[in-house]
């Protein structure tokens, strides 16, 4: 009784945990920029700087996603380890508002596209190479563009970490 409750309880500790740390490790709230605006307009013009001309990385941001994503790494219907990754997305400048009102969906369908992906075998041995990463970036990238629109340039892989059990 106790070998089928061990792998839940290791997953609810393991999610529990990876909640927590995000949440104590989450980043301040972005102040009010619009003030910093204000002050650089009452400048004196021979202050003032002539704004350069914007190219195609200018007009990008990057978006943190909330928490981290806990994966379980089952083998053989036992629970081996737990996967813990952090995500960001480059996207269009002006898309970080379209990105939190759809964060649960993106979160839903970025935890089905890691499960695949465990289910699959790319957490098991070596699974930071490049040539195993690549497929679930591009997998992460085509899930966020369909929920958020082609503003997504990327899905950014920040943190991860494997925790055998």
């Amino acid at each position: 009784m106790l070998s089928k409750l061990l792998p839940i309880i290791l997953l609810l500790l393991g999610t529990g945990g990876g909640i927590g740390a995000g949440i104590m490790l989450a980043p301040a709230p972005e102040e009010n920029h619009a003030a910093a605006g204000e002050e650089a307009a009452h400048m004196p013009a021979e202050d003032a700087e002539e704004p350069a001309e914007e190219s195609e990385e200018d007009l990008r941001e990057y978006i943190k996603i909330n928490n981290q994503f806990v994966v379980p790494v089952v083998d053989r219907d036992q629970l081996t380890s737990l996967v813990v990754i952090s995500l960001s997305l480059e996207a269009a400048t002006g898309t970080s508002e379209k990105v939190r009102a759809y964060e649960p969906k993106l979160r839903d369908a970025f935890l089905q596209v890691l499960f695949d992906h465990a289910n699959m075998g790319g957490f098991r041995g070596a699974f930071t190479r490049s040539d195993v990463l690549e497929p679930l970036r591009t997998a992460l990238r085509e899930a966020a563009q369909k929920h958020v629109g082609k503003g997504v340039y990327d899905v950014l892989i920040m943190d991860i970490s494997r925790q055998d059990v």
